[in-house]
């Protein structure tokens, strides 16, 4: 998992460089001198130390909640129920409710989500639109896809998953950027009965360190770490994991109230020691961390619950149920070896020679006595398993899919020989609403996170960096951003008056295309009735428009834009011919109609000009001559006035 550590800000604080975040275990090096006198020391790691005792102690049902089902994740959940079976005792763990999970991740990898970033003043529409091109490609540098995926799927799993957005100065060679982490909230401390995660008075982010990497980074720590100090929750892994030589690395996030406004401070810790604390920088003393003031974490909520920020998830929903379904099928199989393997009642009378009676490869089985053998040995006859309980099972795992919206045709399943792509994706759209719901939370928190990448872009892209944007059909352009256009900015005076700063904001739109094949196919439907219904024949640009314009389908702009293209080029030719057909008229004027042009034009027109439907074209007599000048518009014109007066 990706951590958030620290490096100490540039000397020069105008230089908005900070190492807010990077990959793996990396821990930074001890910061450097301060001129600064220091604020956070021993004293305040105490004091925090006990808040992070408490935000622990009241998370602890969560964190147990936490780590149960993540056995029930890994098929697992036999550990945990109730009445636990025997180590003799089949234990069948049937993928139900996996599947659930798996089909509702499916759900969201097919509608990931695109950001559009809206200006909300005129003047911010350049700014607007080169957000809009650059924040995809900072997300695929920053992998957000997997770091999508895997929080998808620990939000399944507890109902929560959160995002970490931090600056991270090591990349791209010490120039910076913005890196997204999954946090795991077994790491993760905030103030008990909240349910807003930036209205917690504190926020602490724990991950264990290897004693020998924080010894080498911190020499002044060598001698001085034993365990990790802090005691974390932790799941119970395939691999033996041994964290005696490790310790935990705190990190601290508060807010403070200077000069009226809201700053984020952050300090790093370790048993007693400070490693680094903003307020004890220059530059940052009065500043804070971030300039958005935000703890840097997003919660993306599947079913919330009223005071907390975490919620609950589909493993809670269906876990009695699939309970009830495993137990049935123990229950069935227990049934079945019991009748496939025969068994015996032996009278202590008979002296059989049992080790060999029971070993089914002995053609000879040995006894002495004179008493009736079959008397002596009879089988034991099992029940055999009444109908009705396979039937309680089957509806036990209809149950499973309805409570967690798992149905079959949002496998891909139909019925009544359903076949035609369009209404398997009717009938998928209609069948995922709670999918929908669930993306749409998602989306929400997204956004969250795009905001979080706009007020670092704004805050530490303060030298121009190259991105590479691909449009559609494949189009390469090269862009060059830097924050200039979206920081404060000065407004100048007005008569004498001074009309401060503003601070570009923007809106953003999430938009998402489902890569289903089967909405694909409907979508190449939706193009095969376009055409069908002369969307694309330039004479019908105008009314097609219109319609479009009610529509709401993936790359409408697309369609639109070409569908307007296609009639602005047939209002171009057609002002062609009509020049054309006007020289034809002068030429036939000048030779006294011996050439015969305008007759021979409108043959030729006839011929070329077909497919971009000019009506009559091949009859010259067609071709009114007397509006040859007339201009489009006020040929259209003309034409809506006939028709309003002609009789009806």
């Amino acid at each position: 998992m990706t951590n958030n550590y620290s490096l100490p800000p540039n000397r020069d604080p105008s230089i908005n460089l900070l190492n807010a975040g990077v990959t793996g275990a990396n821990v930074p090096p001890a910061p450097e001198p301060s001129g600064v006198q220091k604020v956070i020391g021993r004293e305040d790691i105490f004091k925090a130390r006990e808040t992070l005792e408490k935000y622990k102690s009241g998370k602890a049902t969560l964190e147990d909640k936490i780590i149960e089902n993540e056995k029930w994740y890994r098929l697992r959940h036999w550990d945990v129920l109730k009445g636990k079976a025997t180590n003799k005792d089949e234990k069948p763990a049937s993928a139900w409710l996996l599947n659930c999970l798996m089909n509702k991740h499916a759900d969201a990898m097919d509608n990931y989500p695109t950001p559009n970033i809206l200006p909300r003043e005129e003047g911010d529409k350049p700014e607007a639109e080169k957000l809009s091109s650059i924040i995809p490609v900072v997300l695929d540098q920053a992998e957000f896809e997997k770091t999508y995926s895997d929080v998808w799927t620990y939000k399944l799993k507890t109902g929560t998953g959160v995002y970490g957005i931090f600056w991270d100065k090591s990349k791209h060679n010490g120039l910076g950027d913005i890196t997204i982490s999954k946090i795991d909230l077994l790491n993760l401390f905030w103030e008990p009965g909240i349910t807003d995660i930036q209205r917690s008075k504190n926020i602490f982010h724990i991950e264990l360190v290897e004693n020998d990497l924080l010894e080498d980074l911190y020499p002044a720590l060598r001698g001085r770490l034993g365990s990790s100090g802090i005691d974390v929750s932790r799941y119970v892994f395939d691999d033996n994991i041994d964290t005696s030589t490790k310790s935990a690395v705190v990190d601290w996030y508060y807010k403070k109230n200077v000069g009226g406004k809201t700053v984020l401070h952050y300090v790093k810790f370790v048993n007693d020691e400070v490693l680094f604390a903003s307020e004890n920088e220059e530059g940052y003393a009065e500043r804070g961390f971030y300039d958005h003031g935000l703890y840097p974490f997003v919660f993306d909520v599947l079913f919330p619950v009223e005071g907390s920020p975490a919620g609950f998830g589909y493993i809670d929903v269906g876990k009695n149920a699939q309970e009830f379904i495993d137990r049935g099928n123990q229950a069935i199989l227990r049934n079945m070896l019991a009748n496939a393997r025969p068994r015996y009642f032996v009278n202590d009378s008979a002296d059989v020679n049992e080790k060999e009676f029971a070993d089914f490869d002995n053609d000879i089985v040995h006894y002495t006595g004179n008493s009736d053998i079959k008397s002596a040995i009879m089988p034991i006859t099992a029940g055999s398993l009444n109908g009705i309980y396979v039937t309680v099972l089957n509806n036990k795992i209809e149950e499973l899919k309805e409570t967690t919206g798992n149905r079959d045709v949002s496998n891909g399943g139909t019925s009544s020989g359903v076949t035609a792509a369009s209404a398997i994706a009717a009938m998928q759209e209609a069948g995922s609403k709670l999918s929908r719901d669930a993306i749409k939370s998602s989306y929400r928190a997204f956004k969250g996170v795009v905001n979080f990448i706009i007020e670092l872009i704004r805050q530490f892209y303060d030298v121009p960096r190259q991105f590479r944007i691909l449009g559609e059909g494949g189009t390469e352009t090269f862009e060059q951003y830097s924050n200039e256009g979206i920081i404060l900015q000065y407004q100048g005076s007005d008569y004498g008056v001074d009309a401060g700063y503003r601070m570009p904001v923007f809106d953003i739109e999430v938009t998402a295309q489902k890569q289903s094949p089967y909405t694909k196919m409907s979508q190449n439907e939706l193009m095969l009735q376009f055409y069908n219904a002369g969307f694309f024949v330039p004479q019908n640009a105008d009314a097609a428009s219109a319609c479009l314009e009610g529509m709401d389908f993936d790359r409408k702009s697309f369609i639109m834009k070409r569908v307007q293209q296609n009639g602005m080029m047939f209002q171009q030719i057609q002002m062609l011919q009509q020049h054309v057909m006007r020289l034809a008229q002068t030429v036939d004027e000048l030779t006294g109609g011996r050439t015969n042009m305008v007759a021979e034009t409108a043959a030729v027109l006839a011929g070329q000009g077909g497919g971009v439907g000019v009506p009559g074209a091949a009859d010259p007599s067609a071709i009114d001559t007397e509006r040859l000048d007339e201009s489009p518009t006020t040929r259209k014109a003309r034409e809506r006035t006939a028709e309003a007066t002609s009789p009806r």
